[in-house]
């Protein structure tokens, strides 16, 4: 369970990276049954970025991995390759997702949209660092 007080805690933290990065993000907390906890839409953050952010975040609650690592295994050949068919299409394998890790269990998972692939990633590990 993510409590929305803990939510707001990742979102502050991911947001002032975001900041400082000068690029404006979407942001999504879920928690581990993938029900969205919190979100926040920076000023001029892409509008179209807000659906990926929630689905970052529902991708890496479901599977308890990095959506990054879901992208690695979902190329041809690989074992979950087509997965991104699955779920309605809200499964999502480019970075930006990242699961809340407590005592060894999948508590929940925050996504993140709005930058490159890398900037989105390093904002979401801001919020990561602020749940441990």
């Amino acid at each position: 369970m993510i409590t929305l007080e803990e939510a707001q805690r990742i979102l502050s933290a991911a947001e002032d990276k975001a900041r400082q990065m000068g690029q404006p993000m979407n942001i999504a907390v879920m928690d581990a049954g993938r029900n969205l906890v919190a979100f926040h839409r920076m000023d001029g953050a892409w509008v179209a970025s807000t659906d990926i952010a929630i689905d970052k975040a529902f991708t890496s609650a479901g599977r308890g991995l990095t959506t990054r690592k879901i992208g690695e295994m979902a190329q041809p050949g690989q074992p979950l390759f087509g997965i991104n068919t699955t779920n309605g299409g809200r499964i999502v394998i480019f970075a930006g997702g990242i699961p809340l890790m407590r005592d060894g269990e999948v508590a929940g998972a925050i996504g993140v949209s709005g930058g490159t692939v890398d900037e989105d990633h390093e904002v979401a590990e801001a919020g990561v660092a602020a749940f441990g």
